[in-house]
């Protein structure tokens, strides 16, 4: 889809081969000062010495012949021979009627299937400020992704195997000896209810962790259990079992509160049956070698600034870790799926993890040789200090904890709103949430000031939904049908072009934010759209203007811009209350 913008590039491209000038690299940008012109091309003075010209001259050659373009309404020069241009109305109306009719067409690439790691609860722990980030932008990525025409699969990929779960098995045992999980003579059928709450759970693995390093016969019977479960043991299976699905209840549940979800809720587990052929695999082809016990493969390249060590397919105990499931498990994907591209979406810390997975993925041939991986790496949420979220008694603050805190803040905002129940009180609240950790550089910690974001007012996901609801509420209130098919008229208001202008950058912020896989690109858009229509509003009559031509026009402006919210709120899985 060719916009308005790109069509003036071209037409400087093509002046400017007219005057025998060969120029490839032409963007026209937004004006930096009012009055001006809305948009500017200032690459004037650096072509114009080379090409024989003074960069006014040049510029004001480029004026006169842009000026005939029948979409442009003024073209005048400024200072040294920057180049300012103002758009007709009618032009920018043409624009916005175009992106309408062909939003649901927009399609960088047919036939292109990623598959989208994200998210990464691990079993028997509860989700921590990290997991947030992790499930916020992942599901960010994939419906950006979905919108622009890519097949995505995506999968939770839980922490449901390893040693941990040895840890959590050893650690029940101690508690209720007496499960018939843990009688070797067990004949009967193992009971179906988990004899651990989610709740026990959160204490019995960080006490059992504790333990390990206290107590090496402890530890040893954790490495047993853990070797024990992954090759089958009955008892350990059935219990397992039991308490991943009891652990995932309130994962799934903030899943549910934050508006992500998956096509596959799988673990590491899934790949278990894998793990034995693929290692022999990797050794019979020489692709691994065994070294002090463990099975690794060399995955280090000459040009390495930093020292890439072996990747560990098993350890020296024969146990499996999250480097063997990892490996395993994108031989699973590959042959379910094939995609052409994996994106896994997980903090910083993981950025030599995964270095290592891909290229050892890559020197055993598992995927296509133009298969491509990419690791998008994110920072931490910190506190008003500036450091990660911690508990009063200095743990790793829960996903639930700081959900919690924000519940609080937005209901005590809300106090004196009749029309704010629970339900809407959480649609607020998560869009805080969300829109506070999607606003800023994905690859960058930031500070999460619970006051800032839970303001109606600023960059904040509470100012672009009642935006969004203010939009919807003067529709409403018009009390008019088929307000879908009213036009846009070429009116002399400036609050209204200004919004125009905006809904025009629509198609281009989706590319550029899929571009650069940055959702704080969309934010930055729907913070400066909401403005627009917020002064638009204040300063226009809408539902009292007595020419019903212009009231119409102006109605349909709501309309759109409520539309282009709701679209690019839904890339961010944040969800619009009826009313605020």
């Amino acid at each position: 889809m060719i916009d308005l913008i790109n069509s003036v590039e071209n037409k400087i491209k093509s002046i400017l081969n007219e005057l025998n000038i060969q120029e490839d690299n032409v963007k026209v940008v937004e004006s930096n000062k009012a009055g001006l012109g809305q948009y500017q091309y200032n690459g004037v003075m650096a072509i114009a010495g080379k090409n024989g010209y003074k960069p006014q001259e040049l510029a004001q050659k480029i004026c006169d012949l842009l000026i005939k373009d029948d979409n442009i309404l003024d073209a005048n020069v400024a200072g040294v021979g920057f180049v300012n241009i103002t758009f007709k109305t009618s032009a920018l109306i043409n624009q916005v009627n175009k992106y309408e009719v062909e939003k649901d067409k927009i399609c960088v690439v047919k036939n292109h299937k990623i598959f989208i790691d994200y998210g990464g609860p691990n079993v028997a722990k509860a989700l921590h400020v990290g997991h947030l980030r992790s499930a916020d932008i992942g599901e960010g990525l994939k419906r950006l992704a979905r919108k622009l025409g890519y097949e995505v699969i995506s999968d939770v990929h839980f922490g449901d195997w390893g040693r941990q779960m040895g840890m959590v098995i050893a650690g029940i045992e101690e508690r209720m000896p007496n499960l018939p999980f843990f009688d070797e003579n067990f004949k009967g059928e193992y009971p179906t209810q988990s004899p651990v709450t989610y709740k026990d759970l959160e204490e019995i693995y960080p006490l059992a962790n504790i333990k390990c390093k206290e107590d090496e016969a402890f530890l040893e019977k954790c490495r047993k259990y853990t070797y024990e479960l992954q090759n089958g043991n009955a008892g350990f299976v059935a219990l397992w079992k039991l308490f991943v699905a009891e652990s995932m209840k309130p994962v799934l549940k903030t899943y549910d509160f934050l508006n992500v979800s998956f096509d596959l809720y799988e673990g590491e587990s899934t790949c278990n049956d894998l793990i034995a052929p693929m290692v022999k695999d990797l050794l019979d082809r020489k692709v691994a070698y065994e070294s002090q016990g463990a099975v690794v493969i060399d995955v280090a390249n000459l040009d390495d600034k930093v020292e890439v060590p072996p990747f560990l397919v098993l350890k020296s105990d024969g146990a499996a870790m999250y480097s063997t499931t990892d490996l395993a498990t994108i031989v699973n994907r590959q042959k379910r799926f094939s995609p052409q591209e994996y994106w896994y979406v997980a903090d910083n810390r993981q950025s030599l993890h995964f270095t290592q997975l891909f290229r050892a993925t890559k020197k055993a041939n598992y995927v296509d040789e133009n298969t491509t991986f990419t690791h998008f790496a994110f920072g931490t949420m910190n506190g008003k200090d500036g450091k990660p979220f911690k508990t009063r008694d200095g743990g790793v603050m829960s996903a639930l904890t700081l959900i919690d805190n924000v519940k609080t803040e937005i209901r005590n905002k809300m106090a004196d709103n009749n029309e704010v129940n629970d339900e809407i009180c959480d649609i607020i609240s998560s869009a805080t949430l969300k829109f506070a950790d999607l606003s800023n550089n994905r690859e960058t910690d930031f500070i999460f000031d619970i006051d800032k974001f839970c303001a109606l007012e600023g960059k904040t996901g509470p100012y672009i939904l009642y935006t969004t609801v203010r939009a919807n509420s003067v529709i409403k209130k018009a009390q008019m049908s088929d307000i879908e098919n009213f036009e846009l008229l070429d009116i002399d208001n400036k609050s209204y072009i200004d919004v125009l202008l905006n809904l025009i950058k629509a198609p281009v912020v989706l590319q550029r934010a899929f571009e650069q896989k940055a959702l704080n690109v969309i934010c930055d858009y729907l913070f400066v759209l909401s403005n627009s229509f917020n002064n638009f509003y204040s300063q226009t009559k809408i539902l009292t203007e007595s020419d019903e031509s212009k009231k119409k026009s102006y109605l349909k402006l709501c309309s759109l811009v409520s539309k282009v919210n709701e679209e690019f709120l839904d890339i961010l899985a944040i969800k619009v209350p009826e009313r605020m």
